[in-house]
């Protein structure tokens, strides 16, 4: 993207997710009661916030990626980590802030929005891990049948994948083996959270108003959780692509290549603040909907954590079909992002709003440990692609 007006592309998404978020959704939505006109706005909400603000946000990360890497030395994926998984962390946390203050007044819907926190910060790995295993499961498939294949068949606006061997820059073997030790740490992290729930957050007392089993990730079990996340990201936020001297990278990002370090930083800023305010406008949008349709929380949790990892899918869509190279930064970055939105649940806890019910609590551990084993397998796959092309 050479666009010497780039700043104020950037700009427009900014000022498109603040009018999403305190004109369409505080205005509109949240005041009329109106039916068509909530549906109308719930409409606008997610066609604009997904369809312009999500796909451009996610478009400058992809593009401020390699250069900012390349002066760094931090690795692409731990760069891209923090620009798409800030929307599910924050709004695990600003729920988690809503039940801590209405505890006293109101605890089942306390209790509820943690629930909603819970299921968004951990629900929201869900959806990455999938996504990504099954944008590693296509290039496998590529590679094994020797030829290109489509994202999502039959719709080619998806995209297609080609083989590693037509690759121009193919991804290391350091940089799988990277993601799969990152890959390992989440498991670890997250058979941690489940466990530490289990034996030490099972709720007890006055439960009225409340139907099953309900656990809750403590305090002291979430610090040790916020260490333990925070130590892996530092572990492994190095690169280990050494520069991305591809020509063809370089025509695309010379816009940014020759732009000042801090001024990447600042764009990759405004990009991770669009992405939250247009996130926050979805959640509205989404606990309108649930009020009107009489979703359960949990799973109102469930898919307010799919709005806020859509920038992460978009950001390995776009490595995927794009081949120079950088599909092992976005699979360093789906695994960084899980860290960090782990690291977000740690926060939450700390704070005092991570609870689940009992059948929520095993179905969204299991799932996650599940996809976590799934994608580790795609990627050990891909690691013998890579050495095979390169042969």
């Amino acid at each position: 993207m050479c666009n010497p007006n780039q700043i104020f592309r950037i700009m427009l998404y900014v000022a498109l997710a603040l009018c999403l978020r305190f004109v369409i959704a505080d205005r509109v939505l949240l005041r009329s009661e109106v039916l068509w006109v909530q549906i109308a706005a719930i409409a606008v909400i997610f066609v604009v916030g997904i369809g312009y603000v999500f796909r451009g946000t996610a478009k400058v990360i992809e593009e401020t990626t390699d250069v900012l890497k390349d002066r760094t030395g931090l690795a692409g994926g731990f760069l891209q980590a923090f620009g798409t998984a800030f929307p599910d962390m924050v709004i695990g946390v600003v729920a988690a802030i809503a039940s801590w203050q209405v505890r006293n007044t109101d605890y089942v819907r306390a209790v509820n929005l943690a629930i909603i926190a819970a299921s968004t910060t951990f629900g929201s790995n869900i959806y990455n891990i999938i996504h990504a295993a099954w944008c590693v499961y296509r290039q496998n498939l590529a590679d094994a049948r020797k030829k290109a294949v489509l994202m999502f068949p039959p719709f080619a606006s998806g995209g297609r994948l080609i083989p590693l061997a037509e690759h121009r820059i193919r991804p290391s073997s350091r940089e799988m083996d990277g993601a799969i030790r990152i890959l390992t740490a989440l498991t670890m992290l997250t058979a941690f959270a489940a466990v530490g729930m289990v034996l030490f957050g099972k709720v007890s007392g006055d439960m009225s108003g409340i139907t099953g089993d309900l656990y809750q990730l403590v305090r002291p079990v979430g610090v040790i959780l916020f260490v333990l996340s925070a130590g892996v990201l530092y572990r492994f936020r190095r690169s280990h692509r050494v520069e991305s001297p591809d020509s063809e990278i370089r025509a695309e990002e010379r816009y940014y290549a020759e732009q000042g370090t801090w001024r990447i930083w600042l764009d990759l800023a405004l990009a991770g603040g669009a992405i939250l305010f247009a996130a926050e406008s979805m959640l509205s949008a989404m606990e309108v909907f649930v009020h009107l349709t009489g979703t359960p929380f949990v799973i109102a949790g469930v898919m307010a954590g799919l709005i806020g990892c859509f920038g992460e899918m978009l950001v390995i869509h776009n490595f995927s079909v794009h081949a120079r190279g950088r599909i092992g930064d976005a699979i360093t970055g789906v695994a960084m992002d899980n860290i960090v939105t782990t690291l977000g649940a740690a926060i939450v806890a700390i704070i005092g709003g991570i609870f689940l019910g009992g059948n929520a609590l095993i179905l969204i551990f299991v799932i996650i440990l599940g996809a976590n084993t799934l994608l580790i397998e795609q990627i050990s796959l891909l690691k013998n692609n890579i050495r095979q092309a390169e042969k």
